[in-house]
């Protein structure tokens, strides 16, 4: 009521990231691998997946994508910039089992299809089929609340809300 009464407005950003996979929710410090573990990266949560199929978590722009297609980066219209790496070691898979659906630049909504991968392939020739989503840009990250760890939906179940700076 104050702030109608006297015309302020809430400068709260929000940002909420949607699965970007199917599969079942864990912590980021749960990933075997340091570099996400330790949130070198940048702070997010993992997913184990149980589907093949990578969707945009946002509605933004396609920023980044791995040559071997293993990872790719978004940033959304509010500026947060994030990174879905599919699998651990995916690297040395040079593409194999992975393809994309979108290219650098396209703009993307929540749900859009960017890539689709071979569980069984990772499973095979890669360490881990786990998948990291990491905020990499977290200097924009005023707070960060993860959803509980359970099975998610991708393009449906709301993993992560940020609040911005």
């Amino acid at each position: 009521m104050l702030k109608k009464l006297f015309g302020l407005t809430s400068t709260k950003k929000q940002e909420t990231l949607l699965s970007p996979v199917t599969g079942r929710l864990v912590p980021i410090e749960e990933v075997p691998d340091p570099t996400f573990a330790e949130k070198m990266l940048g702070d997010g949560i993992a997913i184990v997946p149980s589907e093949g199929v990578v969707v945009s978590p946002i509605d933004g722009e396609v920023i980044s994508i791995f040559p071997t297609k293993h990872a790719i980066g978004l940033k959304s219209k509010q500026g947060l910039e994030i990174l879905i790496h599919i699998g651990l070691d995916t690297v040395n898979m040079r593409g194999e089992g992975f393809d994309a659906f979108v290219e650098v630049g396209d703009k993307v909504s929540a749900g859009t299809k960017l890539i689709s991968f071979s569980i069984d392939l990772i499973k095979q020739k890669a360490s881990d089929i786990i998948t990291p989503v990491v905020i990499t840009n977290s200097e924009v990250v005023k707070e960060l609340n993860r959803a509980d760890f359970s099975e998610v939906k991708s393009g449906e179940t709301e993993i992560i809300k940020v609040e911005l700076n």
